[in-house]
């Protein structure tokens, strides 16, 4: 099967191809998401910043802000105050991960730069506690953002990081994103220069990597003491692999 990339039009020119019936995808709502291993609750500096600030302070080395332009904090109160002024709003639209297990947030998470008008939507202020890294639950949360987008109608879901985050990089691959490029000199963050590595979902991918992750967190997939049996980063690489040789672009 092949799929072509574009339209010639009256002129002889290359055009994109049609977007059928397009009208924009609606902005996504202060709303709880769930799942079997966590929770996305809209961040609320009230409710999550005591279990926050507690989670990230197990981080004895810091390593959870190198590469954002916040933190670490100091107190809770400081904490909880940086909730109340960044937390809040529409854009990012942030998100406490909640381990259902413990009923303790673990981690923050946010839509950001979100564009309805064109159905395009990043994911980003992901700062993971170590009560939160290397758990299903960590997989899990961010599957549960990706759904609420595709399932919204965005055509196109963004990841992007410090060129120089090799965790962050590596987490994109894992989970299903198509490495774009490096914006050189994207950004200045803490008086520092960033390279920008960008990585995308489109919608023509997310049933396979929806399979793929429904594949991965199936309970199947866990043996008796909890350990994996299929990678997630296998299952994403061939439903990967799969979609691009069924839907080999042709001139």
């Amino acid at each position: 099967m092949t799929n072509t990339i574009h339209d010639i039009n009256d002129l002889g020119q290359p055009v994109g191809l049609p977007v059928d019936g397009w009208q924009g995808a609606p902005r996504p709502l202060r709303e709880v998401m769930s799942g079997r291993f966590c929770r996305l609750e809209p961040a609320d500096p009230n409710r999550h910043a005591t279990d926050l600030f507690a989670s990230y302070a197990l981080d004895g080395e810091g390593r959870t802000w190198t590469y954002l332009p916040y933190g670490p904090f100091t107190t809770v109160e400081e904490y909880r105050s940086w909730m109340t002024a960044t937390c809040l709003g529409e854009d990012p639209l942030f998100f406490a991960i909640v381990d259902n297990a413990t009923d303790q947030a673990v981690g923050l998470a946010a839509y950001l730069r979100i564009d309805p008008k064109n159905g395009v939507i990043e994911v980003g202020h992901l700062s993971y506690s170590p009560l939160l890294q290397r758990t299903p639950a960590a997989t899990e949360a961010m599957y549960l953002m990706m759904k609420g987008a595709f399932e919204l109608g965005y055509r196109r879901y963004e990841w992007k990081c410090n060129a120089l985050n090799t965790p962050s990089r590596s987490a994109a691959q894992r989970l299903g994103f198509t490495y774009e490029g490096l914006f050189r000199q994207a950004i200045v963050v803490r008086g520092r220069n960033r390279d920008t590595a960008w990585y995308s979902i489109i919608d023509k991918e997310w049933p396979a990597v929806d399979a793929a992750f429904r594949h991965w967190l199936a309970p199947e997939n866990f043996d008796e003491d909890g350990r994996q049996r299929a990678s997630l980063s296998d299952l994403t690489r061939r439903a990967l692999a799969s979609f691009n040789e069924q839907f080999t672009p042709q001139a």
